[in-house]
């Protein structure tokens, strides 16, 4: 079964455009190479969302080069053009809580709604949003990722499952051996499978694309891993939110590496740089996280907009980072080279 609705006509969609005073500045669209001097990390611009309080979560870069991003509590989903312009898509399902978001190899934005129940996709100039059932319910699906097999891949949170989509909506779910054990992240293996974080079992699984599990413990008990991204060397890395490290394990299984943070407060969400570094929200710290690969030394950098409630980061077109503020409603554009 699935819901369509096509909407672009009329009041539906909402377009706003902001410029002056450094804040809403235009997106550079041309890719440029990190610099052999790196400047100071430091956020550029903030974007303020058009809806008040819309909650925005997952964030990713579509197809277009644009930013496209989840509205958990505006139920919507919200795309930045390389004008610094918003648009805002109404989600067909009421109350359904989008929370994370990827671009499909479909050319479609892909989203989960963690309250609806299902997964979604939106076509590129928004016209379109078809929503897929889980058939668990209540699963309440967090992020998705792109797996080896050109299907999505999504946790279910609440059931302790990962589940597979096709482009052509056909769902299938695997359940996690550990019980309650609360996956959160997840993400696209350089090995084939598909990697992801259980955050009340402080363990890493591993589901290949024909849906065999392992799980491995952190080192840290309670780490409460969230986070999780390919490195530059091929292995994956976590964020540890309560322990606050930064963890890495190789495509074997074996966490090699858990590094402190320094004076991170915490640590949730991870994107890896165009320098091959890996960044970081640090939700509690009100800032954005650098931790160099080549030497194990993280640093943290305040973002403007006091308890803004820093969440998920993209890769934008420009290759700088582009992250969600879940409380200051705004999306912010940060400069690293």
């Amino acid at each position: 079964m699935q819901r369509t609705l096509g909407f672009l006509a009329g009041a539906a969609l909402v377009v706003v455009a902001f410029t002056g005073c450094g804040k809403g500045t235009v997106i550079d669209g041309n890719t440029v190479a990190p610099t052999a001097t790196p400047v100071v990390p430091h956020t550029t611009s903030e974007y303020t969302i058009p809806t008040a309080s819309s909650g925005p979560a997952g964030i990713a870069r579509g197809a277009d080069g644009n930013l496209w991003f989840a509205e958990l509590s505006g139920n919507k989903i919200g795309r930045l053009d390389t004008t610094a312009t918003f648009n805002e898509f109404p989600v067909p399902t009421a109350g359904a809580g989008p929370l994370g978001i990827a671009a499909g190899p479909d050319g479609n934005l892909w989203f989960t709604e963690s309250t609806g129940n299902k997964i979604a996709k939106i076509n590129l100039n928004g016209s379109l949003i078809v929503e897929y059932p889980i058939p668990t319910a209540n699963s309440q699906p967090g992020a998705l990722a792109v797996g080896s097999d050109g299907a999505l891949w999504f946790t279910e949170q609440n059931a302790s499952k990962i589940g597979r989509i096709t482009t052509a909506g056909v769902i299938t779910e695997f359940t996690i051996p550990t019980a309650a054990s609360f996956p959160v992240s997840i993400a696209a293996g350089p090995d084939g499978a598909l990697w992801f974080t259980e955050q009340n079992a402080s363990k890493i699984g591993r589901i290949t694309t024909a849906g065999a599990i392992a799980e491995y413990p952190t080192t840290t008990a309670a780490a409460q891993p969230q986070g999780i991204v390919v490195g530059a060397d091929g292995a994956l890395w976590f964020a540890e939110r309560a322990a606050k490290k930064l963890g890495r394990i190789s495509v074997t299984g074996v966490v090699t590496n858990e590094f402190a943070l320094g004076n991170a407060q915490s640590i949730a969400n991870l994107v890896l740089g165009a320098d091959n570094n890996i960044y970081f929200t640090d939700p509690t710290g009100n800032a954005i996280g650098q931790f160099l690969t080549g030497t194990s030394v993280a640093s943290t950098f305040a973002v403007p907009t006091t308890n803004a409630g820093v969440y998920a980061l993209a890769i934008g077109p420009d290759l700088r980072i582009y992250y969600t503020e879940s409380l200051g409603n705004k999306l912010g554009q940060f400069q690293y080279f």
